[in-house]
This record gives C-alpha cells, structure tokens and sequence, in this order.
C-alpha cells in the first residue's frame, strides 16, 4: 500500500522539520548520526502515519489500526505492552491500563485490533525478540527475560511457534 500526503510546505510543519533534520543528518554525517538517522527516521514514520490517520475518513477508522489508535483506552494499553513487554500482562491488568472492565476491554481489543489482547502481547513479544536477535548478540536468556520469559526453554518453544525456527537458526538467517 502506499500513502500520499502533497508536500504543500505551509502544512505539517512538524514532518517537513523532521525531513529537513533528517536531510541534514544525511548529508554530512558527524558525530551521533549513526544514532540520530535511525531516531529521525522513526520521528518521521511517526509523523507521517498521524497524519495520514487524522485524514482518513470516519468510516475506515471502526475498525484496524487506525481505528485501534484513535481509541484511547486501546491506545493506553498498546503503550503499556510496547513500553514493558516482560511485564506480566493479563488481560485484567491491561484493562486496568485502559480503565475498563476486562470484558469490555478484551472485546474493544479485538474488535479494533483484530486479535484478543493476550495473542497481540505474544506477537509484540516475539517480534520485539527477532529484533533483538537479529540486531544484537545478547545471549538468548538475556533476550527471553527481556520479553517477558523466565525459562528459556519456553521462550524457545514460543519463538519456534511464531517463527518457524529456533532462535539460534533465526539469528543466523538460517
């Protein structure tokens, strides 16, 4: 899919700071760009899917992400599991985060995301974890507790799920 937004420069005048910033990072890379571009680029996705989504029609916002993020208490909880995946999550406990009951929030969930809470954290935590294994050589163990496993057999067994492969052979591109 693609999104168009018309580069009239008096609009959005956030995205055209963060393509300037960014246009400048790039062209003469110094001291911190390697950590600044990355930075940039994910203030620019940022900024480019707000406004997409506050131009979108009502009608395609019941349901999906736009939707899902144009509701507040879904939102809340989608930061508490993006901001700590190791937590403990339960669907109460998220519910909590949302300030709902945990019937109504676990079909508000699933309406607007497409999926019940509880399978959305396992998703969040085993792409959060191929990111992991892939950009870093932190040791397995390491890697599970940091998304929210405490026994790495298990961890293992969820990526395997997930995956299709061991989180060994996934790190080696195997």
């Amino acid at each position: 899919d693609l999104i168009h937004l018309p580069a009239d420069p008096g609009r959005h005048t956030e995205l055209h700071a963060a393509v300037r910033l960014l246009a400048a990072e790039v062209g003469r890379p110094r001291l911190g760009s390697a950590a600044a571009v990355p930075a940039l680029l994910d203030t620019l996705l940022m900024y480019i899917l707000r406004i997409w989504l506050a131009g979108q029609p009502a009608r395609s916002t019941t349901t999906g992400w736009a939707a899902a993020l144009n509701d507040p208490a879904v939102t809340a909880a989608l930061h508490a599991v993006h901001r700590d995946p190791a937590a403990p999550w339960t669907v109460a406990k998220l519910a909590a985060e949302a300030g709902l009951s945990r019937a109504a929030f676990a079909r508000r969930f699933c309406a607007l995301v497409g999926q019940p809470p509880l399978g959305y954290l396992t998703w969040w935590r085993m792409t959060t974890a191929a990111r992991l294994l892939r950009a870093t050589q932190a040791p397995l163990r390491s890697i599970a507790a940091q998304v929210g496993y405490t026994s790495e057999f298990a961890f293992a067994t969820a990526f395997k799920r997930a995956h299709g492969l061991a989180p060994g052979a996934y790190r080696r591109g195997s």
